[in-house]
């Protein structure tokens, strides 16, 4: 910035560089975009240098080349790699939107290394003698900061030096003098008090010594600043507080002055991950420094004396990178959003990634980077890196895919590194990976062993017999573990003008649509008129609350069974949900849901068709529970339900679905409206 608005009298004269010499930041050159956008380009191209064998191929991790751009090593995220790489070269700001553990931080790492090359600057901050409240601000090349300072201090320590000489031979000449006029005690009375006059009158010479705000290096990459979890000083910058405010004891207003994150990041890349904790104060300040590319520095407390100090504004012309959950976008700042979408991008980050070859091929490469990375635990060989191939599968919860959550799947491959490194192993093996499962679990999931293990012991989840208007239900903990939901119905007669579905258990919106529905397969399927009886629905154990419609097919068939007075199989847990003509619909987590009910003792599984092939269980539960997929509520009756003329019942209640569907097909189509 220039220095037009304050003379330049006003500022010391720099020992090294005169003022009027400082060299300004020249705007960015077509030419020279073009140059940056090559380099950056071909830097992109250098990717991972091709395995004289397939990576599925190798006998350890150990032959696989790692790449060394940050860039290069994200994988799964093609979309957001080529956003960042445009992004880079046009210097646009980006917002990234996904779960954690998908490469977002370090996608933003790898923004500062794709940034075109240009000249940095150090940021000086000197004291303005016409108004102490309003330090001045002043760029130089990068490097020269330091040179600036360290001429000005020895210029102060020079001054200090020779005041101090004259104030010694002043003292021993008072001294000298009092000695021949015998007047020794007057004497050191007035060399004292001159001492102390002197010492309390001397100005500081370190006071116009400018301060170094921001110091860069010579031909570094540009600067990267994780922003996250800031508070509003150490985002934008603040002014320490002075507890000396008078007396020649106070510190001068620029020596407090502290730069924040948008200033260190001048040049480079602010990585801000979930923006919307951010308080609306802090991002409106954010929004401003962002169109201005520059930001004044004040103090941050109202009741701080650094509240009166307000500098230049600094220089700050950063590239942001924000990053959040879902719910980051519903508490950003719109207009800080909206100033991201007109000059930048929006990305929404994959959570899983199609299980072809060529993503296997990445998802190997992965495990070797994190083994380089970590370096202290050794490679692994084919059979463990097949293992870890499999519990990506497991963990992608969805057929055909692998997980895209790589910060836990790392903590997978350490865990195993470490058990192999206390065996004393040069390689990780599969035994080592399976023995890391057991131990890397996540709290939920230990929760949910410890929860099943209780109900089974205090009756809560049964597992052998068939009772009447009982089902074992299932459900997700967190994101990794399953557990048995156990669910009871019960039917009284109405104390009501009309019967109703009363539901208890904590359930929260979804779950408690999901319940409404079912009264019309109850209608449907029962030929019950359930307007003289109440229909209550027990969701027991679930002090957390329930969310979700899963549970619709457990629910339906409780219900059923409670009306019907037909016992339900205890060995058997279901889940699925339902659309109100009865078909099973898909849900999410199963694989979880089946190892849950495997553990608890259960021998048949009820899941949707659809969710079949998204099944990816461990071997050991596959040898205790029988999977069976179905598509319609008749098919989950035909293998919950217990009864001597099963044939009769559900022949009764096929005969009701193929009426319905019949008087559906029957009723004529509505004719268009014409708008």
């Amino acid at each position: 910035m220039t220095d037009s608005n304050i003379s330049q009298d006003t500022i010391p004269e720099d020992p090294v560089i005169a003022p009027d010499t400082v060299p300004t930041a020249a705007p960015d050159s077509p030419e020279g975009l073009d140059t940056d956008a090559e380099k950056t380009e071909s830097a992109g191209s250098d990717s991972l240098e091709e395995n004289p064998v397939p990576l599925s191929e190798v006998a350890n991790s150990g032959e696989i080349s790692v790449p060394e751009s940050l860039i290069d090593q994200v994988i799964g995220q093609e979309h957001a790699v080529e956003v960042m790489r445009k992004a880079a070269i046009q210097r646009r700001h980006v917002l990234m939107i996904g779960i954690p553990g998908t490469g977002k931080s370090m996608l933003a790492k790898a923004m500062a290394e794709l940034l075109p090359k240009e000249e940095m600057q150090d940021i000086l901050i000197y004291p303005n003698s016409e108004d102490p409240n309003e330090p001045v601000v002043r760029t130089v090349p990068s490097g020269k900061g330091k040179e600036i300072v360290g001429a000005h201090k020895q210029e102060a320590m020079k001054r200090t030096k020779t005041r101090s000489t004259l104030i010694l031979l002043l003292i021993f000449g008072i001294m000298g003098y009092a000695l021949i006029s015998g007047q020794l005690l007057f004497g050191i009375i007035a060399a004292a008090f001159i001492f102390m006059a002197m010492q309390y009158s001397r100005p500081k010479e370190e006071a116009m010594v400018p301060k170094l705000l921001v110091s860069t290096k010579p031909d570094s990459i540009a600067p990267f600043i994780d922003g996250t979890g800031s508070h509003a000083g150490a985002l934008l910058g603040d002014v320490r507080h002075d507890p000396f405010q008078s007396g020649g004891l106070e510190t001068p207003a620029h020596d407090r002055v502290e730069a924040g994150g948008i200033h260190k990041a001048h040049k480079g890349v602010l990585f801000i991950d979930e923006i919307n904790t951010l308080t609306p104060h802090s991002q409106q300040s954010l929004l401003t420094a962002l169109q201005e590319g520059e930001f004044p520095i004040t103090g941050q407390s109202e009741r701080s004396s650094g509240a009166m100090v307000r500098t230049e504004p600094v220089p700050c012309r950063f590239v942001m990178v924000a990053a959040g959950n879902m719910d980051g976008v519903q508490g950003m700042h719109p207009a800080l959003r909206s100033r991201i979408r007109g000059y930048g991008y929006e990305v929404y980050m994959q959570e899983t990634m199609l299980d072809t070859p060529e993503n296997r091929d990445k998802f190997i490469r992965f495990i070797a980077q994190e083994v380089k990375n970590d370096g202290k635990i050794p490679h692994f060989d084919h059979e463990a890196i097949e293992e870890l191939l499999l519990e990506a599968r497991r963990r992608s919860n969805r057929k055909g895919h692998l997980t895209l959550k790589l910060r836990d799947m790392g903590g997978l491959i350490r865990v195993a590194g470490d058990l192999a490194r206390q065996e004393g192993a040069e390689i990780a093996t599969a035994k080592h990976v399976l023995d890391a499962k057991s131990m890397a679990r996540s709290i939920e999931d230990q929760v949910s062993d410890e929860y099943i293990r209780r109900s089974l012991e205090y009756d809560l989840t049964v597992v052998e017999g068939a009772l009447v208007g009982r089902v074992n239900g299932l459900a997700v903990m967190g994101s990794d573990s399953g557990s048995v939901l156990p669910i009871m119905a019960e039917v009284t007669p109405t104390q009501g003008a009309t019967g109703q579905v009363i539901a208890t258990g904590l359930l929260k919106e979804i779950a408690q649509e999901s319940i409404k529905n079912v009264s019309a397969i109850i209608k449907n399927f029962t030929g019950k008129d359930i307007r003289n009886m109440d229909v209550h629905v027990q969701f027991l154990g679930t002090y957390n609350g329930v969310e979700g419609d899963s549970a619709s097919v457990t629910v339906a068939t409780a219900i059923i069974s409670a009306i019907e007075n037909i016992p339900v199989r205890q060995d058997v847990a279901m889940t699925g949900s339902l659309s109100v003509r009865g078909n099973v619909l898909p849900i999410g987590g199963v694989t979880y849901k089946i190892e849950a009910a495997a553990k608890a003792g259960i021998k048949k599984v009820i899941i949707p068709q659809s969710n079949l092939d998204d099944v990816v269980i461990e071997e050991r539960y596959a040898k205790m529970v029988e999977i069976v997929p179905v598509t319609t509520i008749e098919e989950v009756l035909e293998h919950a339900l217990v009864f001597e003329r099963k044939e009769d019942f559900i022949a009764k209640i096929k005969e009701m679905s193929s009426r319905r569907a019949k008087a559906f097909a029957d009723k004529p189509a509505p004719k268009p409206v014409s708008v």
